[in-house]
C-alpha cells in the first residue's frame, strides 16, 4: 500500500459518510536541531513522525480528523470521523461554503537541495556551532548561542475533485547571537537576523550564511552597545535595514492581507485586519515605491512550494502594486466568500492540524536605489537593524518595534552607534512615507510565525531590502 492509497481510502470514507468534498494529506516528517552555548553543545533534538489528516465538507461546515497511522483501516476511520464532525457542525444553520475552482492537479514537486542537510555528520554540525560560540565568547560576549534547524517533509495529497499531488520539501538554516551584560542592562547582536535565516534549501544555505566570519563582529558590537549613546527621541528620517524590514513586512503587511483575518475568522485568536474588502483595488497602502508580491515559487525561499495544501499550484501575484492594495492571501473557501477567484495560500504545520490561510513568500520587488545611495542622500537621520522586540495591535495597524542596533546618519555618512533604538507608526501613514527603496532584496526566512487555534507554526519568507521613511517617531519619550 502506498501513501496515496491511504489518502484515497480516507477521502472515499469521508464521501461515503456524507461529505460533498474531502481531501486528505498523508505526511512523513523528520526534524533535527542542535544548539550550542559558549563553546559547548547544549541540546540535540531529532524527531520523526507520520500520519494522515482529513478535511471533509458538509453543508456550511468543515470537519477535520487526523491519526498517526498511514494504514488503510486507520485512514478510513479518519475520513469517516472527519465527515461526522462536519455534519455535527453543519446541524447549526448557515450558508453553504463554496470553493473557488481549481483544475485538479496531478504531479510531483521537490525543492532544490544541493547538499542533504541530514547527511552532514553531526560532528561537523557540532564543530560549527561550538566553534562560533567559542569565538564570540572570547571576543566579549557573556553569552554566545547558535543553532541550526532542519526539516524534511513528504506529503501525498488526494482530493475528491481529482487532486493527486506528491511533494518533498527540505528546509534548513542557522543563526547565532551574542549577549553582553552590563551593570544596568544587557545588549544583544544577532546574525544573520534575530532568529537566523532559513530556506527551502539544503546545508549549502548554512555554509553560505557563514557564521564563523561574523562571530567576532557581533560579540564586539554587543559589548560596544553597552556604552553607546541612547537613541534620541523625536521625529526623524529613518533608514530600516533589510533584516528588520523583513519583520516590518511580516507584521504590518503579511498578517494584514490574510483573508481569514479580514473576514473575521481569526478574530478570537490572531485578531483581525484594518483592511476593508470594499477597498481592494483602490486603497492606497503605501507610496508608489511600495510593490509587495506574494510568490511561493521563489526558488530556495522558506515559504516556497509547488502546491499549497489544497492542491492549488504556486502562483505569483501582487498584494500591493505602486502603493495600491490589490491582493490577499486566500484559500478556496475564504476566496469564494469574498467573491475572489483565487486561493493558493493554505497550509498546515503538519498532518495533525487543519490547513489555514498562511503567508508564503511575501515581500518587496527591488527598488530603484542602492543602499549606499540611500545613506548618501540622507542629511540627518537614523539607521536601524535587527529586531529586538515588536508590538502591533490586533488590526495590524499601530506598531512599535525595538531594534538591536542603530547608527546616526549625518551628511550622507553613517556615524556613531546608538543603543536601544525604537520606532513607532501607523501602517498606511508609515508606508506612504517611504521615499527610497534599495534594490538589494534578500528573501529572509521566518520559521516561527504563529497563528491559529490550536496554534500552528508557519514557515514564511519576506524578500526585503533597506528602505527610507520620512517623519518617523523614534526613541522613547521621557
Amino acid at each position: 500500500m502506498t501513501h496515496f492509497d491511504a489518502a484515497s481510502a480516507a477521502v472515499e470514507a469521508a464521501l461515503a459518510a456524507g461529505a460533498r468534498y474531502a481531501d486528505a494529506r498523508a505526511m512523513h516528517r523528520r526534524y533535527e536541531s542542535m544548539t550550542a552555548r559558549n563553546g559547548a553543545v547544549t541540546a540535540l533534538l531529532e524527531n520523526e513522525d507520520a500520519g494522515i489528516g482529513v478535511r471533509a465538507l458538509v453543508g456550511s461546515s468543515w470537519g477535520y480528523y487526523a491519526v498517526p497511522d498511514l494504514g488503510t483501516a486507520a485512514a478510513r476511520r479518519a475520513g469517516g470521523r472527519a465527515a461526522e464532525i462536519a455534519a455535527a457542525s453543519a446541524s447549526v444553520p448557515g450558508p453553504a461554503i463554496d470553493l473557488v475552482h481549481v483544475d485538479p492537479q496531478v504531479g510531483t514537486w521537490e525543492s532544490r537541495c544541493d547538499e542533504d542537510p541530514l547527511a552532514v555528520p553531526l560532528s561537523e554540525k557540532g564543530d560549527l556551532l561550538t566553534g562560533v560560540t567559542a569565538t564570540a565568547h572570547r571576543a566579549g560576549a557573556d553569552v554566545a548561542q547558535a543553532l541550526y534547524q532542519i526539516w524534511t517533509t513528504g506529503t501525498w495529497l488526494v482530493s475528491s475533485a481529482g487532486h493527486r499531488v506528491e511533494q518533498h520539501i527540505r528546509k534548513s538554516g542557522a543563526g547565532m547571537s551574542a549577549t553582553a551584560i552590563g551593570d544596568e542592562e544587557t545588549q544583544r547582536r544577532s546574525y544573520p537576523s534575530m532568529r537566523g535565516d532559513y530556506g527551502t534549501r539544503g546545508w549549502e544555505l548554512v555554509r553560505e550564511i557563514d557564521l564563523p566570519a561574523n562571530a567576532e563582529r557581533i560579540a564586539e558590537e554587543a559589548r560596544a552597545l553597552l556604552t553607546a549613546p541612547l537613541c534620541p527621541a523625536g521625529e526623524t528620517t529613518l533608514i530600516i535595514g533589510g533584516d528588520q524590514m523583513m519583520l516590518q513586512i511580516h507584521e504590518s503587511v503579511g498578517h494584514a492581507i490574510e483573508l481569514d483575518r479580514i473576514l473575521g475568522w481569526e478574530a478570537a485568536m490572531a485578531g483581525t485586519s484594518w483592511l476593508d474588502l470594499s477597498k481592494l483595488g483602490s486603497l492606497r497602502y503605501g507610496s508608489e515605491l511600495m510593490n509587495i508580491v506574494i510568490d511561493p515559487s521563489i526558488e530556495g525561499a522558506l515559504g516556497s512550494f509547488g502546491f499549497d495544501d489544497e492542491g492549488t499550484p504556486a502562483q505569483r501575484r501582487y498584494a500591493v502594486r505602486d502603493g495600491i492594495w490589490v491582493g490577499v492571501l486566500a484559500g478556496r473557501d475564504s476566496a469564494a466568500v469574498a467573491g475572489l477567484d483565487y486561493g493558493g495560500s493554505v497550509r498546515a504545520d503538519g498532518w495533525a492540524r487543519m490547513p489555514m490561510v498562511r503567508m508564503t513568500n511575501v515581500g518587496f520587488e527591488p527598488g530603484p536605489h542602492t543602499t549606499e545611495e540611500i545613506i548618501a542622500s540622507t542629511d540627518d537621520g537614523i539607521m536601524v537593524e535587527s529586531n529586538r522586540s515588536w508590538s502591533i495591535d490586533d488590526k495590524r495597524l499601530n506598531f512599535q518595534f525595538g531594534c538591536e542596533i542603530g547608527w546616526e546618519v549625518k551628511n550622507g555618512k553613517r556615524g556613531r552607534m546608538l543603543r536601544n533604538p525604537t520606532y513607532t507608526g501607523i501602517g498606511p501613514t508609515f508606508w506612504q512615507s517611504m521615499d527610497m527603496l534599495s534594490n538589494d532584496v534578500v528573501p529572509y526566512g521566518t520559521p516561527n510565525c504563529g497563528k491559529g487555534q490550536p496554534g500552528q507554526v508557519g514557515h514564511t519568507a519576506h524578500p526585503a531590502a533597506p528602505a527610507r521613511f520620512q517623519n518617523v517617531r523614534v526613541g522613547v519619550r521621557g
